[in-house]
């Protein structure tokens, strides 16, 4: 008898935000080089491209070594973040295809949260710019995890606050690291290539070019059950 498929009642997205809600790569780089370069530290654009998509201490160990001392951290990450709010005030517009997916998943009946290893505070900026708080009832920042990305914690807690168990939430990322968390969770993860090429990327279960490519249907689809 053929099989039959039925659509699971419960389930959620996990949206990544840098990179696939919001283009602001170009201001957080601006905002880490304009930083280190008043402690006299180049930060270079190759620097950047290997630590997007890191948590802020992450980061910082990565350019200045493992022993440095967490009043540095917190002393540069500070400075870095305002300098990233000031840059984006006013500036801040959805990737194309975003809020439209937005839109179809709640039709769909998926929950949605974030999970973006940016602070709070920053999230809720984008949030507030973008009039999607509507979307999102749970957000979740890199400050509420003691590991980033690619371990699986900040997606993890998603879902845990969501109430989905992680086989039902679909991630949706642009960074390698974001799709190893993701299926590092035993998640589903759609890959959108905004700031890494496609082919880095294949771990996801779909890659797009942009999320205009993608509909509520295509990540329902990643996530029905098989009925015996």
């Amino acid at each position: 008898m053929a099989n039959e498929w039925k659509a699971v009642t419960k389930k959620a997205v996990i949206w990544d935000m840098d990179g696939v809600i919001v283009d602001t790569e170009a201001y957080h780089f601006g905002a880490w080089r304009k930083r280190l370069q008043e402690e006299g530290i180049e930060f270079t654009e190759n620097d950047f491209k290997r630590t997007f998509g890191m948590r802020n201490p992450e980061i910082i160990r990565t350019i200045l070594g493992e022993d440095v001392t967490e009043d540095v951290i917190r002393r540069l990450a500070d400075g870095k973040e305002e300098y990233f709010r000031q840059f984006v005030s006013g500036n801040l517009m959805a990737l194309p295809g975003a809020v439209d997916l937005m839109k179809g998943l709640r039709e769909g009946g998926f929950l949605q949260a974030v999970a973006s290893s940016a602070p709070k505070q920053n999230i809720e900026l984008v949030m507030r710019s973008l009039e999607i708080s509507r979307f999102f009832p749970c957000l979740v920042s890199g400050d509420e995890v003691s590991a980033g990305k690619p371990d699986p914690q900040i997606f993890l807690l998603a879902a845990k606050r969501l109430g989905v168990e992680p086989r039902k939430c679909v991630v949706i990322e642009d960074s390698v690291a974001g799709v190893q968390a993701a299926v590092t969770g035993g998640m589903k993860c759609v890959a959108v290539a905004t700031t890494h090429p496609p082919e880095r990327l294949v771990p996801a279960d779909i890659v797009v070019a942009s999320l205009e490519r993608i509909k509520a249907t295509d990540i329902a689809g990643l996530v029905v059950e098989r009925r015996p």
